[in-house]
């Protein structure tokens, strides 16, 4: 009986220590869970200086080339194709033949036409004459004379049609791609594509400018352009295009139309960028980093930060500089705004500034 009592004081004894090195392992870890906890409450964020500083006026904006004309040519009439003339990268002429569609049905067909019209022809000469001696009636004569004239509207549809068979250029270009073989049935509808001819004697450089920027601009600008696969080559272009309506994004669509070089080294779709010179030389600017601001300029919501904590500041952007946008109200010299970490941050967040 003594055995057991004893057994008994010594599990509870034991559970009893069990129970409280748990307990205070338990408070020890919650301990550093605290610690760590506060410390990471805090966002890391990078910094900038707002300022105001000489800046110039200029800017660029970039965009793709697009050919001044570009069609995909496809057949009006059907028929058989014979022969084709052109291959991909051949440059054609407006004129120039570019496929033979079998023609000696349409041929038979122009032979039987012209018959007609000189049959009709010489008809209406009889008639006329007879008419004259009292032979036939005006109503004769006239019923010869609509005859000759449908004769001959017979007669241009037909060689129309034996024209038809040589199918030509409709515009100058490049053949960028292909789509039939000799052999290949043409239908009129719907129609059957053939060719894609792309012209890039010239090309528009297509960009887009915001409010501020657009308002410098006029048609017939002469504009400095350079392509990204050329840094070192340099094109003159002109203003031919700006838009009077803003797109979804409130920017302005800009067409600038350049003259490729004898070695034709633009193409249609390469990146260039367009270099805007301002009438204006430099002014002093409040400015900060483009990057200052939430999601886009657009929102003109930027953090500041005052005491270790972030403040959401709504403030009035200007013209975007590059890689810095103007400020026109919101906020003052010398105050730090955050350049990231803002998609962590929330109106009154704590933060830790990393350099």
């Amino acid at each position: 009986m003594k055995k057991i009592i004893i057994t008994i004081v010594v599990i509870v004894g034991a559970l009893a220590l069990i129970g409280f090195v748990l307990t205070k392992n338990k408070e020890e870890n919650k301990a550093k869970t605290d610690i760590v906890a506060e410390k990471n409450a805090a966002v890391s964020v990078k910094v900038a200086k707002v300022k105001t500083e000489e800046v110039s006026l200029d800017f660029v904006a970039n965009g793709s080339f697009q050919p001044i004309q570009e069609l995909t040519f496809s057949a009006e009439k059907s028929g058989k194709v014979i022969s084709v003339l052109v291959k991909e990268g051949d440059y054609v002429r407006v004129g120039q033949p570019m496929l033979t569609v079998r023609g000696d049905v349409i041929n038979v067909s122009a032979q039987q036409a012209q018959a007609v019209y000189q049959n009709a022809k010489s008809d209406y000469s009889r008639y006329e004459n007879a008419f004259k001696t009292g032979g036939v009636t005006k109503q004769q004569l006239d019923q010869a004379k609509l005859a000759l004239t449908n004769a001959e509207s017979n007669l241009k549809q037909a060689n129309i049609n034996v024209g038809d068979t040589k199918v030509k250029a409709p515009i100058s270009g490049f053949i960028n791609k292909k789509y039939i073989e000799p052999g290949s049935i043409l239908a009129g509808m719907p129609a059957t594509a053939m060719f894609d001819i792309v012209n890039v004697s010239r090309l528009k450089l297509v960009v887009t400018v915001n409010e501020n920027q657009v308002a410098g601009l006029k048609v017939g600008n002469t504009i400095n352009v350079t392509a990204s696969v050329y840094p070192d080559k340099s094109f003159s272009g002109k203003i031919t295009f700006i838009a009077a309506k803003a797109d979804e994004s409130l920017n302005f669509p800009v067409e600038i139309e350049i003259a490729n070089n004898s070695s034709n080294d633009l193409k249609a779709g390469m990146y260039g960028t367009a270099n805007f010179a301002s009438n204006q030389q430099k002014q002093n600017l409040m400015v900060v980093p483009r990057n200052a601001f939430v999601g886009s300029v657009s929102s003109n919501q930027i953090f500041v930060v005052e005491n270790n904590i972030a403040k959401l500041r709504k403030v009035t952007a200007g013209r975007i500089l590059g890689d810095t946008v103007e400020i026109i109200n919101g906020l003052s010299d010398g105050e730090t705004v955050i350049v990231t970490g803002q998609i962590n941050l929330q109106d009154g967040n704590t933060v830790e500034i990393i350099k």
